[in-house]
């Protein structure tokens, strides 16, 4: 069981949330697709909801803020121990900050921000919460990849602000994806250049035992899917949930 207990690395991706319209509808959807159990927040944090595996916080919901809202998305947050000197990092390498830093009640410091391709992510800084505390297992997430038509913005973006090296990937010729990685030498994911993409963000990708079979439970609860696809390294396929936001699921292909 890949559990965590302590504050991740600068740079590592280390919680996700999802602003929507309907709570309850969006709790049922996702217990279906992935068993999740729930924890809703008190008003005071908006119904700040954490999704649960085994018990662990893996991932929160939240009714979006804005009534007006009709795209929804999965935000990442990626990990630092200062929020406000990567805020500093993420101005002095072109990108944008969109929300200052702000301190989150006794749990954490948060900002969010947006590379100079408009690709937006979240930084938290823990004090009193870490993050999700299970990754890397079926129901949780198991890595993040950056899409992009302009790689040659964002990739000396975060290796600036989060000190990434940039390494090719031989497995797969004739894709322009790069691997970041931080200076322990962790992969904590990718750039993916894409001229076809219409816009830069950030990709989460959730480990399954059965991708097919996860789909399925997709669909039926009011889900849409792509056709699931092996790769090298698995079985894929991106869901959208009942709002429109998407998300990607993979297990082991199929024998």
């Amino acid at each position: 069981m890949s559990s965590v207990n302590v504050n991740q690395p600068l740079g590592t991706p280390t919680w996700l949330d999802l602003g929507i319209p309907d709570l309850d509808r969006a709790m049922a959807f996702y217990h279906a697709v992935f068993a999740w159990e729930f924890d809703i927040g008190p008003a005071e944090t908006g119904n700040y909801t954490n999704c649960l595996v085994n018990g662990l916080p893996v991932a929160a919901l939240m009714p979006n803020p804005d009534p007006e809202a009709t795209e929804f998305w999965w935000n990442v947050y990626l990990a630092t121990d200062d929020v406000d000197a990567s805020v500093d990092r993420v101005r002095a390498a072109g990108g944008t900050v969109l929300v200052e830093a702000m301190d989150v009640m006794e749990i954490g410091r948060m900002a969010i921000a947006a590379d100079p391709a408009g690709g937006q992510f979240g930084l938290w800084q823990g004090t009193g919460f870490v993050g999700s505390r299970l990754v890397n297992e079926p129901n949780t997430l198991l890595r993040n990849d950056l899409v992009t038509p302009a790689p040659e913005l964002t990739r000396p973006f975060y290796a600036s602000v989060f000190d990434f090296t940039l390494d090719g990937n031989e497995d797969m010729p004739g894709v322009d994806f790069t691997f970041l990685r931080r200076p322990d030498g962790h992969e904590i994911g990718g750039i993916f250049g894409d001229p076809t993409a219409t816009k830069t963000a950030w990709g989460n990708l959730f480990m399954v035992d059965d991708c097919d079979a996860t789909v399925a439970r997709a669909v039926a609860a009011g889900g849409t899917a792509a056709e699931p696809m092996d790769m090298v390294y698995g079985r894929l396929c991106t869901i959208t949930d009942p709002f429109g936001a998407t998300f990607d699921v993979g297990s082991q292909p199929k024998e």
